[in-house]
């Protein structure tokens, strides 16, 4: 239990770690790459608005002095076989033109024919894959004016595809090393969580042996107090009621601290591995209906019917006093929280093969959604006044989980506020090579 404990709190503050350095790193990333995004964007935008306004003023220049030769005049020589520029008039003839390579013309081309983006504006374009690779181009627009009063537009425009290939490159290459970093920091906070538990064990160890230890030394003050309870109780010589009452008072609560006592020292003792079975076989389904029938004259007082009969012989291999006892614990916390005239039913239920269900059923309060996860908690009480007006510590069905864990098997609860509450034990057909007979 207690190594359970401990290595589920390991595993989530473990859990709780990567999380937060899953999301650190995703918005680190994300934030670097936009930033590259933006800083290539930024840069080549700037190029492209520099070469815009000399592809312009050349134009104008041209548009100035017909007679010149475009190859000996144009201001603007291309020297970069990725930018490319188109002049166009109104008319939708072609001026003056850098090309754009073979590969991508016909998509800048059409591109252009459809041009809506406002002046000035750099809009980013894809290629359409085509033999596995796509194109982006990034494309600006000036419109200039002739002599004559006509508009033309110049199409500036430049392939940044190895830029942007780059960017994902270097995005996958962040994500590995991410990835990595996570693995290495996974690690390291799951050894570190370890070493965080050491003093957390230490004060779990020494919280458990001090109960081990003061249950043990509290059984034999109880059992004479108990006793000497139970004389006064039986003294002809006190005849004052009140005396008598005081009397009656001491008893039943030395009775409840010693059940307590009794619930400690089990727990402590199943937190140390200290708990042994003692398997033989025996019928389940006879211990079953026995121990429901000890709980008759507590669930009379409260004119409640307990159905145990007729249940089928079920042979298996396990420790007879540990299922007595968790069997009457479950009886025994239906019958507390069932109101008068009630039902508790004990009986088996449909298991998976080599397995058998037992199934303790009452009509009582229920328990709700958010209670039914806790209900196995040591201390946990649904009901707290209820509980300790009936003697309940919150321990019975922490101890109940505690045998049925022992004997690999499972608890489980279904129950529904204000209709009644079932609780299903089912154990293995098969404990330490010995087989499960029904009959």
């Amino acid at each position: 239990m207690k190594e359970n404990l401990f290595g589920k709190s390991r595993k989530r503050l473990t859990m709780l770690y990567s999380l937060v350095m899953i999301i650190f790193l995703a918005i680190l990333i994300f934030a670097m790459h936009q930033s590259m995004d933006w800083s290539i964007r930024s840069e080549q935008a700037r190029e492209l608005w520099d070469t815009a306004d000399n592809v312009a003023e050349a134009q104008k220049y041209l548009n100035q002095h017909p007679e010149l030769v475009i190859d000996d005049t144009l201001a603007y020589k291309n020297t970069n076989d990725r930018l490319f520029f188109y002049v166009f008039d109104e008319d939708g003839r072609l001026l003056n033109f850098s090309r754009a390579s073979f590969r991508i013309e016909p998509f800048i081309l059409d591109v252009m024919s459809q041009w809506k983006a406002p002046e000035g504006d750099v809009v980013v374009v894809t290629k359409p894959k085509e033999n596995g690779h796509k194109s982006e181009i990034m494309m600006t627009t000036q419109k200039i004016t002739d002599s004559s009063g006509k508009v033309q537009m110049v199409y500036v425009g430049k392939d940044v595809t190895a830029l942007y290939n780059g960017m994902e490159k270097a995005t996958s290459i962040m994500a590995g090393l991410g990835l990595l970093a996570l693995i290495i920091a996974t690690m390291m906070g799951h050894i570190l969580s370890g070493k965080a538990m050491v003093p957390l064990k230490s004060a779990y160890e020494k919280q458990r042996q001090f109960a081990a230890d003061a249950s043990h030394e509290l059984r034999t003050p109880l059992a004479v107090v108990m006793a000497s309870a139970e004389i006064l109780q039986n003294d002809p010589e006190i005849k004052s009621p009140f005396l008598k009452q005081v009397v009656e008072d001491v008893h039943d609560e030395v009775k409840k601290m010693t059940k307590l006592v009794s619930d400690l020292l089990v727990v402590a003792r199943s937190d140390n591995k200290a708990l042994k079975l003692k398997p033989s076989k025996f019928d389940l389904g006879a211990v079953a209906a026995q121990t429901a029938r000890m709980m008759q004259p507590l669930a009379e007082q409260k004119h409640i019917n307990i159905i145990a009969d007729n249940l089928p012989k079920t042979v298996i291999h396990a420790d007879e006093q540990k299922i007595r006892q968790l069997v009457l614990i479950l009886v025994d916390n239906a019958v507390k929280y069932t109101p008068d005239g009630g039902k508790v039913t004990v009986d088996f239920r449909p298991a998976e093969k080599g397995k058998v269900t037992l199934a303790v059923q009452d009509t009582g309060i229920g328990i709700a959604k958010e209670d039914q996860e806790k209900i196995f908690d040591r201390f946990y009480r649904v009901d707290k006044a209820r509980s300790r007006e009936m003697g309940g510590n919150g321990l019975g069905m922490a101890i109940a989980q505690e045998i049925v864990e022992l004997h690999h098997g499972s608890i489980a609860i279904d129950s529904e506020l204000g209709k009644g509450t079932t609780f299903l034990v089912t154990l293995k057909a098969k404990t330490k090579g010995r087989n499960l007979h029904m009959f």
